[in-house]
């Protein structure tokens, strides 16, 4: 049996002591040639042992090495996993799933001594310059578990942040649009007081061109310039496809929804009324993690300019935008309905980053969500169902059929309908309702809707009205009431000079 470092410490302790060699071998449960044998060498046997060059059993790749290697030569990418497999379909029943492990130590070694692991990358820490650059990056929240109302809630925030300092801001937005970075730029410089030398951004299309070779430069944005020149500062970016030069940012990122997340924790819950409270929420988050950050800042703000330029409005004005026959309007390759009184005119659009407000003759007309992305429409039911219900047999193929059902109510209303009297009867049908809608209250309507299909009923438009407008009781006929105007008389002459 092999002894143990255990056993050689208490040797060595009772010799200390003193004990004969015998005792003290018997002591330590070995013989005293063995006790003899490590008082003489002077070290623990785990300090003798050396280690083993030579393999306990055959090599199952040995073999095969050459072909993965020539397959890691060729894709240095595949996995282990995915070589076993490819071994396994090349030799069926060769190999064990247990021996998936030898195969990844084989090429985890292959990599370090032969890949071209000498040849990674080295990514050096750098010291940042008190106000320098301002990083900014967009940031996803769907981590967070949000939710508004009890509804899911993943609001995109751009994010930026004073390297030096750690100071750092976020703003609310819903896509990476030259309104959402010029809204959290101008929100952190406006509450900074003061400038950087620069803006730092990855190479994001609301800041710069695509090309077609992404491994070259891309063109800064005209819109993005102007906002650079406007606030005194300069523009600059990454390098393609390297956003660890944005390390401070990027790294930001993850502390920064770990710190939120701490603190939707400690509040007990996730959810918001709607996305002002969030908002303020918030803010008063990012107050309290720059407070910490105070005496650094302090010293950045004394190397930055101060801000001399006036805040930009927060959207875009499009002017002379055509409305076409059908009552809509093209904004940023999208579809918008407008009320049908604007047919022929040419309108002016402010484009917000959330919303846009249609305006004509200085006065704003009529306000829509704006739809993210290309090629997509938002027709406002108010402004067709005028003309639809009294062309109702137009409906069937009206290409922005999908808009005209406000909720999933109206969807099983239409199909209710349709099972009852299918055709141009139903469509008929489901256009009174929504003509109701536009004229009373959607809402009203919507609950009228789910009352009688949860009865049963066929949501009929004449029971449909019974419901939103009620029979009115009859206004009582009241007598003229007799007013004697000479109590007036009497107060005029008590005025009188």
């Amino acid at each position: 049996m092999a002894v143990t470092n255990e056993q050689v410490k208490i040797l060595m302790k009772e010799l200390a002591k003193g004990a004969p060699l015998e005792a003290a071998s018997a002591k330590a449960g070995m013989t005293r040639q063995t006790g003899a044998k490590y008082r003489r060498l002077g070290r623990l046997p785990s300090e003798l042992s050396k280690p083993r060059d030579w393999r306990t059993r055959e090599d199952p790749f040995e073999a095969v090495w050459g072909e993965v290697v020539q397959k890691l030569q060729e894709d240095e990418g595949l996995q282990a996993k995915t070589l076993f497999d490819w071994l396994d379909e090349r030799y069926p029943g060769r190999f064990q799933p247990g021996q998936l492990r030898t195969l990844q130590r084989h090429v985890q070694r292959w990599r370090v001594l032969d890949g071209d692991g000498a040849k990674r990358e080295l990514f050096f820490p750098q010291r940042h310059r008190a106000g320098e650059a301002l990083q900014v990056d967009f940031t996803h929240t769907g981590a967070l578990k949000l939710t508004l109302a009890g509804e899911s809630y993943k609001p995109l925030l751009c994010h930026p942040v004073l390297p030096y300092s750690g100071w750092e801001w976020a703003t609310v937005c819903q896509s990476e649009s030259i309104l959402a970075l010029r809204d959290g730029i101008q929100e952190a410089v406006f509450r900074l007081g003061r400038v950087t030398e620069w803006v730092q951004t990855d190479n994001s299309t609301a800041a710069t061109h695509r090309i077609g070779e992404t491994d070259r430069k891309r063109p800064f944005n005209q819109e993005y310039v102007d906002l650079m020149d406007h606030l005194g500062m300069k523009p600059r970016t990454i390098a393609v496809g390297k956003k660890e030069q944005n390390g401070s940012v990027e790294a930001r990122n993850g502390a920064f929804k770990r710190y939120l997340d701490q603190q939707l924790r400690l509040r007990g819950s996730r959810d918001f009324a709607d996305e002002s409270e969030f908002e303020l929420w918030l803010g008063h988050m990012l107050d309290r993690a720059n407070g910490r950050r105070a005496k650094r800042l302090r010293e950045e703000l004394a190397a930055m300019q101060p801000l001399a330029a006036s805040r930009l409005p927060d959207f875009v004005v499009l002017r002379g935008v055509p409305v076409s026959s059908h009552a809509t309007i093209s904004v940023k390759e999208n579809l918008y309905s407008v009320p049908p009184s604007l047919m022929g005119q040419q309108v002016e659009v402010r484009v917000y980053e959330k919303h846009l407000e249609v305006r004509y003759a200085g006065a704003t007309l009529w306000s829509m969500p704006r739809l993210l992305g290309k090629s997509r429409h938002g027709i406002n039911y108010r402004h067709v169902i005028w003309s639809l219900v009294r062309k109702p047999g137009a409906f069937a193929r009206y290409p922005f059929r999908e808009d005209l059902f406000p909720t999933l109510t109206f969807r099983r209303a239409y199909e209710a309908l349709e099972r009852h009297s299918a055709g141009i009867k139903a469509d008929a049908a489901y256009l009174r309702i929504l003509h109701l809608a536009a004229s009373t209250m959607e809402s009203e309507v919507d609950a009228a809707l789910a009352l009688l299909l949860e009865q049963g009923t066929v949501p009929l438009p004449d029971l449909v009205k019974e419901l939103v407008n009620p029979e009115k009781p009859p206004i009582p006929n009241l007598a003229e009431p007799q007013v004697d105007l000479t109590a007036f008389d009497a107060l005029l002459c008590e005025v009188a000079p």
